[in-house]
């Protein structure tokens, strides 16, 4: 079967570092690109911590840089979670021969998606700002992409504010034209993501493996674990892995197709995901299909694997 190309879209801090590393071993991907964008981290380091994952890995792809601040909004990163750093402060090597291509992302993705009409797969795990201002620029992009996955919103509760997911609070008024694109768009939610975990004991047998990129996925979500804990979640989710096993093994997956906007004007709900899965009162429109459910234990199987095959 022929490779599924791929573009993703990146804020790359810990959970995106994976989804690269995972993008990069999964058989039935063609990782086309990577581009940057602000969000876990600043663009810049998003962009040096995506050159340092391909060192990592072994593998060489073009890095575009995309927007540095949300389109409304100022931005604020998560620190927090992903360290000063966005790699949880963990330190890697930059590729010797570094170099930036002159296109920004937008054009980058448009030159891309127009080479290949109705084929290439869009996967954006950071704000959706790269993705709108493509679509502002090149209005006949969403037309020209086989789909958009990405990973944003929630269908419940967020994890930044009560009611919003951090890649929508960062930017809504970037998901919020996504949203309105037309695009054929999937969405890999907190309702999904929170299923697909590491345990702690999963992570320390990562470390055990002896490979570079075991040890780095081990270390990188320290951090971000000792943060989760106390709140009670039973491991480190990887969020930005679901889309790309998404594109893979849609099989791992349950969902269902809902009317989806997002809260741009209010300031206790900003960036709430608003879906009509719930209510008895639906939308007049089906725009995104909202994925549910995960086989954790195949999808870790999975990850696990690409992970310690990159040595």
């Amino acid at each position: 079967m022929k490779p599924i190309p791929v573009w993703m879209d990146c804020d790359t801090g810990t959970d995106d570092a994976v989804a690269i590393m995972l993008a990069h071993r999964l058989e039935g991907i063609d990782l086309k690109a990577v581009s940057a964008v602000c969000g876990n981290t600043t663009q810049q380091n998003a962009y040096l911590n995506t050159h340092r994952i391909c060192r990592l890995m072994g593998g060489r792809y073009p890095v575009y840089r995309g927007a540095e601040r949300p389109l409304m909004k100022p931005l604020h990163t998560a620190a927090e979670v992903h360290g000063e750093n966005g790699l949880g402060d963990v330190e890697l090597p930059l590729p010797e021969d570094l170099a930036t291509p002159p296109e920004p992302a937008w054009d980058a993705l448009y030159a891309c998606a127009k080479s290949m009409p109705g084929e290439l797969r869009l996967v954006p795990t950071g704000p959706l700002t790269n993705v709108a201002i493509a679509f502002i620029k090149h209005p006949d992009l969403p037309t020209l992409l086989h789909s958009v996955t990405f990973m944003g919103g929630s269908a419940g509760p967020g994890n930044v504010t009560p009611a919003a997911e951090f890649n929508f609070y960062t930017d809504p008024h970037a998901a919020e034209l996504v949203l309105k694109s037309g695009a054929k768009l999937t969405m890999c939610g907190l309702d999904v993501t929170l299923q697909a975990y590491f345990t702690p004991e999963q992570l320390d047998a990562l470390a055990a493996s002896g490979t570079r990129a075991g040890r780095f996925v081990h270390d990188c979500n320290q951090r971000a674990w000792k943060a989760l804990h106390k709140i009670g979640q039973p491991g480190f989710c990887m969020h930005d892995s679901c889309p790309v096993m998404f594109l893979a093994h849609p099989e791992l997956f349950e969902g269902e197709m809902a009317g989806v906007a997002v809260e741009t004007r209010a300031e206790l709900t900003a960036g709430k995901s608003v879906t009509d899965l719930y209510s008895d009162k639906q939308f007049p429109f089906k725009n995104v299909f909202v994925l549910l459910k995960v086989d954790r234990t195949r999808f870790i199987e999975i990850l696990t694997e690409c992970i310690l095959s990159i040595g």
